[in-house]
């Protein structure tokens, strides 16, 4: 299956575990972005993956970019143009102390794109499959313009299309509200992974308390409304998709998604996580499962499972991706999920 993802590359800054930003007198490189993460993921399950950005041409931006292709996903259609690689800095959270995380992506080199920058007839002449997030559009006008041709184009090309929608507060700047713009991006949307927050601000889409139901095994956090709402909305939209997350402290979460197709909801098997090594990139790594499994095993209870205990072992591992294989996540399901060594 041909996968294309486009958005952001970033350079993160991170504090030494466990230390503050405000204390801290070294910072670890990494790199990664919701699209590459994805992409990176999905090309360790055997997929043939293309990652489409801007990045300047710098080392920086061929460094960033080289790591992206060095777990296998093309990069042949990213530009280099501009001056500035969007960056964040991040500190990890720890027991009753989250995390933190400080945007540096104003004017970047890839904020600076428009609905012309890339040929998006060529891009995505031979892909199955084209994947977003509500991070792209969030950080510039062009950047939207640029993400409602590339949808627009999968559409009348047949491609799927699935978006995280990830709503960001701290990256909506450039004066114009979510609401105005999500609406027709997720029209062209057949499967997207959404939370309430999400959909209360794009969409205006907001549970009262009235409107939640109780289904069984569904825990304390409710996705019906919310689900059931975005499926009537959306008449080309297959699939809603949540990630559950018990949190017990920063470092320890039960974890488990849920999807509901129209007809039913499917909910995953609960994996507990009781020493998250890096939080980043989580919901990254489940949907990026979910579109592999999605188009590999026959339930969807499997398809869940999968993804569910793909973005466990990434919480598991330190950076923005999962190098998981599929070996490895199956390993995972059939195991007692001890963390034993393998001999």
């Amino acid at each position: 299956m041909k996968i294309v993802t486009f958005g952001e590359l970033l350079m993160r800054l991170s504090a030494p575990k466990y230390e503050k930003l405000a204390t801290a007198r070294s910072l670890d490189i990494n790199y990664g972005g919701a699209e590459a993460n994805a992409a990176i993921s999905l090309s360790q399950f055997g997929n043939d993956v293309s990652f489409i950005t801007v990045l300047p041409d710098n080392d920086l931006g061929h460094a960033a970019l080289r790591e992206v292709r060095s777990w296998g996903v093309d990069t042949n259609y990213c530009q280099f143009k501009g001056d500035k690689m969007g960056s964040y800095f991040m500190e990890h959270g720890v027991s009753i102390r989250g995390g933190e995380i400080i945007y540096d992506r104003a004017n970047s080199s890839f904020s600076e794109i428009d609905a012309n920058t890339f040929n998006w007839e060529y891009i995505l002449k031979d892909a199955d499959w084209f994947h977003w997030t509500g991070i792209t559009p969030a950080l510039s006008k062009g950047a939207a313009a640029a993400c409602k041709k590339a949808i627009d184009v999968a559409v009348k090309k047949g491609i799927k299309v699935s978006c995280d929608l990830n709503y960001r507060s701290k990256l909506w700047k450039y004066g114009v509200e979510p609401s105005a713009i999500m609406p027709k991006l997720i029209e062209g949307c057949s499967i997207i992974l959404a939370n309430e927050e999400d959909t209360s601000v794009y969409l205006g889409i907001t549970p009262e308390e009235k409107d939640y139901k109780s289904i069984k095994g569904f825990g304390q956090r409710s996705v019906e409304f919310t689900s059931e709402s975005l499926i009537k909305k959306f008449p080309k939209l297959e699939l809603v998709i949540s990630t559950l997350r018990e949190t017990i402290s920063a470092s320890s979460n039960r974890w488990s998604g849920v999807v509901y197709d129209g007809f039913k909801y499917t909910r995953s098997t609960t994996i507990e996580i009781d020493n998250i090594v890096d939080r980043v990139g989580g919901g990254d790594s489940f949907l990026a499962a979910f579109i592999h499994g999605f188009n590999k095993f026959t339930t969807m209870d499997e398809v869940l499972d999968f993804a569910i205990a793909a973005s466990s072992i990434k919480l598991t591992i330190d950076g923005d991706y999962n190098i998981a294989s599929e070996n490895k996540v199956l390993q995972l399901l059939t195991s007692n999920k001890t963390g034993r060594i393998s001999r």
